[in-house]
């Protein structure tokens, strides 16, 4: 595809982000609502445009100060009596305060400059379609995404959500590596548009932790943080690699940190304190998301057998299903009902290639089994493929008791110390934006 637009095309790029009824013209600092302009003063319209680029996620009230007042101190004053006079403007409910960090804009961006309408309109629509996660949902917005795509080749945010998309069909669709190969694609072209986009950044993690690649990702985030230290995505991002290279502990720092930066941050830190053996807090911390697996599987690990079934069959009967995540729900609700070997089967038959953490709970489902040189063996697999089960899961999880007592325990365990303080050397000599 060509760089830029076509001359077709540039005659319908917008030039404004657009909410609600009002349009953003940043070339000309001008704000306008149904059309006709709104008088706003420097420092309101500044800050307004840093929420809109923004938008719906938070933005530090340091930040905020550091681009309306940069190299000058101002009290924090300055800063809520802009966001006072803003609101007046845009609507009270438009940017909510996030208490003791900072705001976030709420309206929905249906616009922005650069990119026509139309394209816009679709990419927001793909953008919903991709959030439902289902297969479904998935195809359609990859078609979305190559139509926006068509239109302006140099639309990064499209091209990095493709590779989300990519890679998830990848994942889950069971069909041919042409979608890796398209996410690969698609993520390099978003890097070469615009090598600091965030969204390209924590998307791109999800391939590489899957593919084997979390020390590079680890690397890549540390430095972003570096650049960007508040930025809550990359911890978010960083949860992920850590819990891949076996270190627990600064899974959950980075869970800490994140959300220290942004309350309303949704992260996978529920699948860290599951391996940390923390059940109860993985059951709390996966609440309100759309739960599939990991909070039965906290309840059986917990005794509460009963409570584990109910929700493994409410879910299999109701919701569209990878293949993949079917198989292991459906293998711990066959395991814990006593159908040992639908277990086994569906554990044997499922195509774990691009999903090594899965590996990690089929270990355990096969230890539970007494089955301890297939467990061994899915553990083995799972470091090979990049996934390390921390030491202290090896240790101390009750579903992996029959494991210890395996000749091959103390080697396994071995293995993934070394790998884990390799992994923590590494991150000893990251920046000091990250604490050791």
């Amino acid at each position: 595809m060509t760089h830029g637009f076509s001359k077709k095309n540039q005659s319908s790029v917008d030039y404004a982000y657009r909410f609600g009824d009002f349009e953003l013209h940043p070339e000309e600092r001008l704000l306008k609502r149904a059309r006709i302009p709104v008088q706003l003063q420097p420092k309101a319209f500044d800050a307004l445009l840093c929420l809109v680029r923004r938008a719906e996620r938070l933005v530090s009230k340091q930040e905020l100060i550091n681009t309306l007042w940069p190299s000058i101190h101002v009290s924090e004053s300055n800063l809520t009596n802009t966001i006072v006079s803003l609101r007046k403007i845009v609507g009270r409910e438009t940017i909510r305060t996030v208490s003791k960090h900072g705001y976030r804009f709420e309206l929905a961006v249906t616009g922005e400059p650069g990119v026509a309408q139309a394209t816009y309109e679709k990419f927001t629509r793909a953008k919903e379609l991709t959030v439902q996660r289902s297969l479904e949902s998935m195809h359609l917005a990859r078609d979305l995404y190559w139509t926006c795509l068509a239109a302006d080749p140099s639309f990064a945010p499209a091209w990095a959500w493709l590779g989300r998309c990519c890679w998830f069909l990848d994942k889950f669709s069971g069909n041919s590596s042409a979608n890796l190969e398209l996410a690969h694609a698609a993520f390099q072209r978003a890097f070469a548009l615009d090598p600091e986009l965030a969204c390209a950044h924590q998307f791109y993690t999800l391939l590489q932790v899957d593919t084997g690649h979390a020390d590079e990702a680890m690397g890549r985030l540390l430095e972003r943080l570096e650049r960007h230290p508040g930025e809550p995505e990359s911890f978010t991002s960083l949860i992920q690699v850590f819990r891949f290279r076996g270190l627990l502990v600064e899974s959950v720092e980075a869970h800490r940190r994140g959300v220290e930066l942004d309350p309303a941050l949704v992260t996978s830190v529920a699948h860290t304190l599951f391996l940390a053996g923390e059940f109860a807090s993985a059951i709390e911390h996966y609440s309100g998301r759309a739960a599939y697996y990991l909070d039965a599987a906290a309840w059986a690990a917990l005794g509460n057998r009963k409570r584990a079934i109910t929700l493994l069959r409410e879910r299999l009967g109701r919701m569209p299903l990878s293949k993949l995540m079917n198989a292991l729900m459906s293998s711990l609700l066959a395991l814990l009902e006593g159908r040992a070997d639908e277990a086994v089967h569906l554990m044997e038959t499922a195509d774990t290639t691009r999903e090594p953490e899965i590996l990690v709970y089929f270990a355990r489902h096969y230890a539970r089994l007494r089955m301890t040189d297939s467990s061994v063996s899915v553990l083995k697999r799972a470091a090979q493929s990049g996934f390390v089960c921390a030491p202290s899961t090896l240790t101390s999880d009750p579903w992996l008791s029959a494991l210890r007592r395996h000749p091959e325990f103390g080697s396994l365990l071995i293995t993934a110390e070394t790998l884990v303080e390799e992994a923590r050397s590494n991150l000893g000599a990251s920046p000091k934006s990250w604490p050791s």
